[in-house]
């Protein structure tokens, strides 16, 4: 499973949802369910998902599947 099928399945699950809804080019304003206290739990599966630390800082940044991948990326996780 690539990152992307992975992150997909995160949303989804954090904000029961089908994983359909979720794309390659989603944003959070595209999901009336991905809302600010959303958005902190998906910060946590997130980290659970990839095994990894996410700073408070870098959450403001991370809004959109785009940006999360990129994020992933950046720590070598395609």
């Amino acid at each position: 499973m690539n990152a992307f099928q992975q992150l997909r399945e995160a949303i989804a699950a954090t904000l029961d949802i089908p994983p359909e809804m979720v794309r390659e080019t989603t944003t959070q304003k595209d999901l009336a369910k991905w809302d600010s206290l959303a958005h902190v739990n998906l910060m946590v599966a997130l980290e659970s998902t990839f095994d990894l630390m996410l700073e408070v800082e870098d959450f403001e940044k991370l809004t959109s599947v785009p940006a999360i991948l990129e994020h992933l990326k950046r720590h070598g996780i395609e």
